[in-house]
């Protein structure tokens, strides 16, 4: 039935509950640019722009007035067109609560299980938990107890599975979200703020901020109900947005005149494409498809499934998982339901429920997108009717794919999903079973990453009736994804199975055909892995079938059917979950002690401002609103690693819409420099000049009208480069080397050799000589890209809001490029949406080129640079090349260790010249008996490196793990007992740090050492590891237990204290808040500190105390926020503040007291200010050499699960015991520790910031580079803070939490090759091989192809082979 049309001129929907009504919009416009630029909802963020963050969502509320129902899901706002959102409600987390009115229980729990660092993410994250509550009081289920919802734990994890965060490594988060859950266990939740350890149960229930589902938040407002009809389709004028609700009038649309005039028509229904292909086209007309029956419907009939083409995948999902209507057979149910569980592997939810079936089969058929959808609706015989013009057809998926790309006429209207009994007619007591199964093998287990291969085997098979066996009647098997032009049925395997009594030699057969068919595409990566991953699972789908006895085991059809795993019948059979979501159920136990001795200082509460970062008030640089006549800028950058720059142009014309100017070196004023950046190493420009010497170099600097005009602006720039008489650029470290291309690293930053190398050599038993090591890059994948605003001031002076770590240095460098006096800049910093480093240097040119932009055209000017770009000019982690040397004894005590180094610093110095110093230190947590280094920094054409969390340090420490491992594996010992036999005692410890001796009793790492053995069960768990590897084909554990040794800085940081009339306080210190919780530790000092003027009400001082943004012209010299210190720094600044403040108050104090017998905190300020007593007091904290440099100890022992046949690793556990001294807050250090490990795991298991040979990063965003997310932490962990003795030479005995624990991560690593060299050694046996010649090198990062690679790309023909007695 066509849908009545009636029409309204004016767009209007409703955010928060207010109504707003547009009469004309770009059709181009997104519901993110809309609410970020015109409304004051700032808590939806722009941090990938490709729907891949969840750092964007929002919930979009829809109703329907024929059911009088709203139905409510998530979205990525980045992708949602706003002009698609007509009689929309959205809610945003400002209409959950905020400070005003009062906080929604999801931020006060977010807050109070201390689950928001730098607070970006935090505003989506609550979205999606809110979507998930509001959806989850609609369901069918008995009322929870009061203060919950009826989610369960598993939903409730779910909730949040597709946002990703890069401060806290998830537990936190997932705590908070499962408070909410019907069936949690409260005692299963982690360190909050709202109980103590020792309380009930029922108090620990009664603590939680109530929610109350009856009176939740109405998400659809009675105002836009009123106003909505039958259909309130959207008037095309005005807006070039068309809402055809019919076949017919699509197509006649589509053939009128107006379409013959150039113009390029958009066919629009979920819009998430344009997150993976970013078009550039400007479309003239927008074609809105939902409204049209024939392509909005789900049909049922006994054939099967009828799909329409805008369906959403969420819709397409629940119509397969609906219940048996007694319209299938249970074996078709079977097959729906599981096509419906791989589907939810597909990109995350707030995705889904937006993207339709037919645009993602559109994208496979048009643009060959890796479609998982296309591979497993392919296997299952599945059909798509098609239209052109008034042609209209049924035909297969496949052929579907394998045609030309359709031209933009042609439609899709549905695809039909068949029955298996409207092909097969088979009687009901025949014994003949249909298998069906789905593969994907993909960087994370429940989706938004894109697969390296998925699969889709459906079979019919059937006791032999003359011998034993089972007989393949016939199957369908698709490919996919591994780099082909569309999936693929392996007709070749089909019919060589067909008919087949399955055995190991028809199986190896079939392998053999498998990897002749699934052959992917000359230059994707890893194409070997990929048909291994083809192999292994037509292995795992019929391996379970052979060696019955001929009967098909009840168990076994289980397994296929009801989704019980098939490997329970026999351990021997491959043990893949198959479609099942693989459990997230993420869990920990955080042990810390407090201590009141300096109370507030060491409580662990509440992060400052965690709650207005989750209400979304909390103001981050993009945040601010634009001043009058505001101008948005982005980069040119250079693709070339060498070349003459002879000029830049744009195409087709010259200048591109919106575009006010491009600002090149040429546009520095006179006396100005062409700096961008500076350290103590050196400076690097603003923009290249007449020669480019990397990859990603600033070119030029593009100005337009709005952000979005300046980023298209770039795509549009064609460069026009020379290489005429330039030497070819230098791309390696070998090269530089052999072309001496070196920075200088000054003596004191060049650590000192250990003992004597010849003298250590000699007295080894065993030598392993001049074996290399290579570790890659990392990107900061910071969830606020590199933002600035520069707003001229009167008297040639420049205001520039930064995101920075180091306002002050910003501020230099942008006074010299300007050729103005400091005095004329002011730089200010509120808060940061996380750094890792990244914001230190290489956040200066970003300001400096907004400071000159604004400089040449007083203006305003501001840019929030997109991810593509910051990635390609973030530079990120040092690359580098080791080649060690090392002897030993034959009981495993190493006697000498000989490194050579090689680091890729890039272009320019930034920070490299300190990391020799920084990789020896961590490295030297062994004793090696002696240690001699050759550490060179090498000057290459590629981006400059720069810090990133635990610059060096995380290298160094690794550098010393592969030396460990590669002895042990030599030694055929126990890498454990290598590790211990080598650890320090006190007095070697002293030789190997001389310029840093701690006292015995702080040298705390051998009582770790053992105490995390106990904690973890270490020795048991390695024997249950054992036996688990006896009894397991096709899955390996590993358990590795680590230490560190890390060496802390701390450098002069200023501080600012002032006390107000009203008693209350305001503190300003040079370290920036980036999410590391830094103000919380400030406020907790200054309570602290000003408590000790003992009067009536200081014990209230804690919610006095404001920290406020750092501002460059009001305190001076704030240096870098790095390296782990900052906190305690400012808190000694702030200490030595209010001791100040404390010797000016006490004599008046001491008097009112005598007059008065006590006196209250407020009544002393006020007579203070009365008797005009100075209560602004300055500091600027020095260490002395005593206490400016320690170090801290900590260990982790990490257990995985690597699955032979994919190369997945499974983080199955990590304890962590880490020394904080006594800690200022074990809060936040525990959320640092957690968040640091995950980084690190990122980095050794995950991460991959290529580069094509160029030297240009080709990792452009989420789509590419794949950081950690909630199902890739380990399920189960454990943390505990250790309180160490009183340091005096400490900041109240406290050590740092930073970057150690990122180290830590390389535990994951280890335990990772420990499961690998069982799968070797395996392999090996089936070879008919000894395990000699075993030892290995496993690569940074430890990727799913690199895992596989290792255990054996052909492990499953070994195996048939040795099966079949072959050798």
């Amino acid at each position: 039935m066509a849908v009545e049309r009636e029409t309204r001129n004016n767009l209007v929907f409703a955010v928060n509950g207010e109504r707003f009504e547009l009469s004309t919009v770009d059709p181009s416009t997104t519901l993110l640019e809309f609410l970020r630029s015109r409304t004051r909802f700032k808590s939806v963020k722009l941090s990938c722009g490709e729907g891949g963050c969840g750092a964007c969502v929002v919930l979009l509320s829809k109703y329907d007035p024929v059911l009088d129902q709203v139905e409510d899901f998530t979205a990525s706002s980045c992708l949602t067109l706003l002009c698609s959102i007509n009689g929309y409600s959205i809610t945003t987390t400002e209409g959950l609560g905020n400070s005003k009115d009062g906080f929604h229980p999801i931020h006060q729990r977010i807050a109070g299980f201390h689950a928001s660092q730098c607070g970006f993410c935090t505003p989506g994250m609550c979205v999606s938990l809110f979507a998930a509550l509001v959806n989850a009081e609609k369901a069918n289920q008995s009322e929870p107890s009061p203060g919950f919802s009826k989610l369960t734990v598993s939903e409730a994890e779910k909730a949040i599975s597709g946002n990703l965060c890069r401060c806290t490594g998830y537990r936190s988060i997932a705590d908070a979200c499962k408070s909410f859950a019907a069936d949690v266990d409260v005692e299963d939740l982690g360190l909050n703020s709202f109980w103590r350890k020792g309380e009930s149960k029922e108090v620990k229930m009664s603590r939680l901020p109530f929610y109350n589902c009856n009176k939740e938040i109405c998400t659809f407002p009675e105002f836009l109900k009123k106003e909505i009809r039958s259909s309130m389709l959207l008037d095309s004028k005005g807006f070039y947005w068309y809402n055809p609700v019919s076949v017919k009038e699509l197509q006649s649309f589509l053939e009128s005149n107006e379409t013959n005039d150039g113009s390029l028509i958009k066919l629009v229904a979920g819009n998430t494409g344009m997150g993976y292909y970013k078009e550039l086209e400007h479309y003239d007309r927008y074609i809105d498809l939902r409204y049209i029956p024939e392509l909005s419907s789900i049909r049922r009939d006994p054939k099967g499934i009828e799909i329409g083409a805008t369906i959403t995948i969420s819709k397409a999902i629940e119509a397969l998982k609906e219940e048996n209507k007694s319209e299938f057979h249970p074996k078709s149910e079977m097959v729906f339901k599981k096509i419906a569980n791989y589907m939810e592997k597909i990109a995350s939810g707030f995705i889904r429920n937006t993207a339709s079936i037919g645009g993602n089969l559109m994208m496979a058929q048009r643009k060959n997108f890796p479609s998982d959808i296309a591979t497993i609706l392919v296997a299952v015989g599945s059909m798509v009717y098609i239209m052109t013009g008034p042609t209209c057809e049924r035909i297969m998926l496949e052929e579907f794919l394998e045609r030309p790309p359709l031209s933009s006429k042609t439609l899709l209207l549905n695809v039909k999903i068949p029955s298996w009994e409207s092909i097969k007619n088979i009687p009901s007591e025949t014994d003949t079973m249909l298998l069906f199964e789905t593969y994907r093998a993909a960087p994370r287990p429940l989706g938004n990453a894109l697969p390296y291969l998925n699969a889709a085997f459906l079979a019919e098979v059937s006791p032999c009736k003359t011998s034993d066996g089972i007989i393949v009647n016939n199957c369908q098997l698709a490919f996919g994804a591994y780099g082909t032009k569309h999936a693929i049925r392996a007709r070749q395997v089909e019919e060589f199975l067909a008919g087949k009594i399955l055995s190991l030699d028809v199986l190896y057969e079939a392998t053999k055909l498998v990897k002749a068919i699934v052959v992917p595409e000359d230059g994707t990566s890893y194409p070997a892995y990929r048909s291994s991953l083809a192999i292994g699972y037509l292995f795992d789908f019929f391996s379970p079938l052979i060696d019955n006895g001929g009967k098909i085991s009840n168990v076994l059809l289980e397994g296929y059917i009801k989704n019980v795993d098939a490997y329970k019948i026999n351990q021997n059979h491959v043990q893949l979950a198959h479609d099942n979501l693989p459990s997230l159920l993420s869990s920990g136990k955080q042990v810390i002690e407090l201590s009141e001795e300096y109370h507030p200082v060491g409580e662990p509460i509440t992060k400052s401002g965690a709650a207005i970062q989750a209400s979304g008030e909390a103001f981050y640089v993009d945040d601010i609103p634009s001043p009058e006549n505001c101008l948005h800028g982005t980069f040119i950058y250079s693709t070339k690693p060498l070349a003459w720059v002879k000029g830049i142009q744009f195409q087709p014309k010259p200048l591109p819409d919106g575009v006010a100017s491009i600002i090149t070196f040429k546009d520095i004023p006179k006396g100005g420099e062409n700096i961008g950046s500076k350290s103590i190493f050196g400076a690097e420009p603003l923009f290249a000049e007449e020669l480019t010497q990397c990859a990603g170099q600033r070119l030029a600097f593009v100005v337009a009208d709005t952000q979005k005009h300046a980023d298209k602006a770039i795509k549009f720039a064609v460069v026009d480069y020379d290489l005429e008489n330039l030497e070819p650029p230098i791309l390696s470290v070998e090269e530089a080397v052999k072309r001496s291309s070196l920075f200088e690293v000054p003596p004191m930053f060049y650590p000192k050799q250990v003992g004597d190398i010849s003298k250590g050599m000699a007295e080894a038993d065993h030598k392993i000589l001049s074996a290399e090591v290579k570790l890659g890059s990392q990107y900061y994948f910071y969830m606020e890209s590199q933002a600035a605003l520069a707003i001229p001031d009167e008297d040639n002076c420049m205001v520039v809001y930064s995101s920075s770590q180091v306002p002050e240095r910003t501020h230099a460098v942008i006074a010299r490029c300007l050729g103005v006096p400091e005095h004329n800049v002011r730089v200010i910093t509120r808060r940061v949406g996380g750094a890792f480093g990244g914001k230190a240097i290489k956040a200066m040119p970003v300001a400096t080129a907004c400071a000159l932009a604004a400089h040449k055209l007083r203006r305003p000017v501001r840019i929030y640079l997109d991810r593509k770009t910051d990635m390609i000019m973030a530079g990120g982690r040092h690359p580098m090349k080791i080649t060690y040397s090392v002897g030993f004894k034959s009981d495993g005590k190493i006697t000498a260790l000989q490194l050579d180094i090689l680091i890729d610093a890039g272009l320019s110095p930034d920070i490299s010249p300190i990391m020799p110093h920084n990789i020896l230190g961590p490295l030297k947590k062994y004793d090696w008996g002696a240690l001699s280094f050759d550490i060179k920094v090498c000057k290459t054409n590629h981006s400059s490196k720069s810090a990133m969390r635990a610059p060096g340090e995380v290298q160094g420490s690794f550098i010393a793990e592969a030396v460990i491992e590669h002895v042990a594996s030599t030694l055929s010992m126990d890498v454990d007992s290598v590790r211990s036999i080598n650890l320090h005692t006190y007095n070697s410890l002293n030789l190997f740090y001389e310029s840093n001796a701690d006292e015995p009793l702080e040298y705390t790492l051998p009582s770790i050492w053992d105490k995390l053995a106990m904690s973890s069960s270490l020795h048991q768990r390695t024997e249950m590891v054992k036996e688990f590897n006896r009894d397991n084909k096709w899955r390996k554990r590993g358990i590795s237990r680590i230490p560190i040794v890390h060496e802390f800085f701390v450098r002069p940081t200023p501080g600012k204290v002032s006390i107000l009339s009203d008693g209350s306080i305001v503190v300003e210190v040079g370290g920036i808040e980036l999410g590391q919780g830094l103000w919380t530790k400030v406020k907790q000092m200054a309570a602290f500190g000003l408590s000790s003027i003992q009067c009536d009400g200081v014990g209230d001082l804690l919610d006095k105390v404001r920290v406020i943004q750092s501002d460059s012209l009001s305190l001076i010299q704030g240096g870098f926020t790095a390296g782990s210190t900052t906190s305690e720094s400012s808190c000694e600044a702030v200490r030595l503040c209010c001791n100040i403040l404390v010797e000016r108050l006490r004599p008046l104090r001491e008097r009112l007291q005598d007059q008065m017998g006590s006196i209250k905190w407020e009544m002393l300020i006020d007579q203070a200010y009365m008797l005009s007593v100075n209560l602004s007091a300055s500091s600027f904290f020095v260490p002395d050499l005593t206490s400016m440099q320690y170090r801290t100890y900590g260990a982790a022992v990490s257990e995985v699960e690597v699955n032979i046949l994919t190369g997945e690793t499974t983080f199955l556990q990590t304890d962590i015991i880490y020394d904080c001294g006594q800690s200022l807050n074990p809060a936040v250090d525990l959320g640092q520790i957690e968040g640091a490990f995950v980084q690190g795991v990122g980095f050794f298991m995950l991460e991959e910031y290529l580069t094509n040979s160029d030297g240009l990063v080709v990792a452009e965003g989420t789509w590419t580079y794949k950081i950690p997310t909630l199902d890739t932490i380990p399920k189960q962990f454990n943390v505990e803070i250790q309180k160490s003795g009183h340091h005096q030479k400490r900041v109240l005995s406290s050590k740092a939490s930073g970057e150690p624990p990122l180290i830590l991560a390389a535990s994951v690593h280890c335990a990772t090759r420990a499961a690998i060299k069982e799968a070797r050694k395996q392999l090996l046996s089936w070879s008919g091989k000894d395990e000699c010649g075993s030892t290995f090198q496993l690569e940074v990062p430890a990727t799913m192809p690199v895992v596989k690679e290792h255990c054996g790309l052909e492990s499953v023909e070994r195996y048939l082979e040795w099966r079949m007695g072959r050798k």
